[in-house]
């Protein structure tokens, strides 16, 4: 299995209308990495719920239901969405302030690459998530 961080500003889609949504299409990716990343998810893999600009904090885990396919919303076909479903909310949200005072976490694609919306966690780094988030699968 593999991990992932994907970002949503609560404003536009939050973590509780997620929730109340049942699942949905990861889509508005407009960018080469971002999108390699979501074309690298597989059904199965477990994504971390980041409220961006608005709380900048961990909340939830998505679950990869359905893997990278034409992203509905554009007909260039170099955009790809993939389907996910709510499968946890955080018992304590984890801050970016919070990531970035942890050395252990200093390489982690959120404080390195912090523009990025779709990004990759390494298995330790999940681990210490979890662990700041007081929260067990």
């Amino acid at each position: 299995m593999n991990y992932w961080l994907i970002k949503s500003e609560p404003f536009k889609y939050s973590w509780e209308q997620f929730e109340k949504d049942g699942s949905t299409f990861w889509d508005g990716v407009r960018n080469y990495g971002a999108r390699n990343n979501l074309r690298a998810m597989k059904k199965g893999d477990l994504a971390f719920w980041y409220h961006s600009n608005e709380g900048v904090e961990i909340v939830g885990i998505a679950k990869i239901i359905k893997e990278a396919y034409q992203d509905p919303t554009t007909p260039e076909p170099a955009w790809v969405v993939v389907d996910v479903k709510p499968f946890k909310k955080l018992k304590q949200s984890v801050s970016l302030a919070t990531i970035k005072q942890d050395p252990r976490l200093a390489n982690m694609d959120l404080v390195r690459l912090g523009r990025l919306s779709v990004q990759t966690v390494k298995p330790e780094e999940w681990a210490i998530i979890l662990e700041m988030a007081k929260t067990k699968l």
